[in-house]
């Protein structure tokens, strides 16, 4: 039988999580999200646990709303050029498997300024903070993941309005994981 644990930055994200499924609050940001979920995966087992990162996300490109499954998580706020011309490999981009064919920027600059939101739009549909950090730490313990992003703003200046668009993303990922979790049994 799987086992799941739900992953999200903030209790908001998390709030319409069905009962009895754990729930980890990580934290805002690519290292709190990292840290916390690779001390989960340490203190369990994990050989039948799925790690679900639910949570919400602004949209690069117009048009986009509703939940979306990335397929690949990219590290946008990593000078990535830089590090690859000293010879070493930033690992920028993680597949995410089973994911609907978007991309993910994922980075700890909260995107609310139009000009950084067009130059991430031409590499990623999506932008959050923590998505990053959570993927990384499962792929280090073999431990399978679904990233689970719903649109809560269009990542400008609307974005700072966050705190008031949250409640209704979180129903949503909560209708979606409890149909998830129901359909998996």
């Amino acid at each position: 039988m799987t086992d799941y644990v739900v992953v999200s930055a903030v209790r908001g994200e998390a709030r319409y999580v069905p009962e009895g499924l754990p729930v980890l609050i990580t934290g805002a940001g690519k290292t709190p999200a990292a840290v916390a979920t690779a001390r989960m995966l340490a203190s369990r087992d994990t050989s039948d646990l799925v790690v679900l990162n639910v949570g919400t996300t602004g949209a690069l490109r117009d048009g986009l709303s509703g939940i979306y499954l990335p397929s690949t998580v990219i590290n946008h706020d990593l000078n990535v050029d830089a590090i690859r011309a000293i010879g070493l490999d930033p690992q920028d981009e993680l597949p995410v498997e089973g994911g609907d064919g978007t991309v993910l920027a994922s980075g700890d600059v909260f995107v609310a300024d139009p000009a950084v939101r067009a130059r991430l739009a031409e590499q990623a549909h999506l932008v959050d903070m923590e998505a990053y950090g959570v993927v990384y730490a499962c792929r280090e313990f073999g431990v399978p993941v679904k990233v689970v992003k719903h649109v809560s703003d269009a990542a400008d200046d609307a974005a700072l309005d966050w705190p008031t668009l949250v409640d209704t993303s979180a129903k949503a990922l909560g209708e979606w994981v409890t149909e998830f979790v129901r359909q998996a049994s």
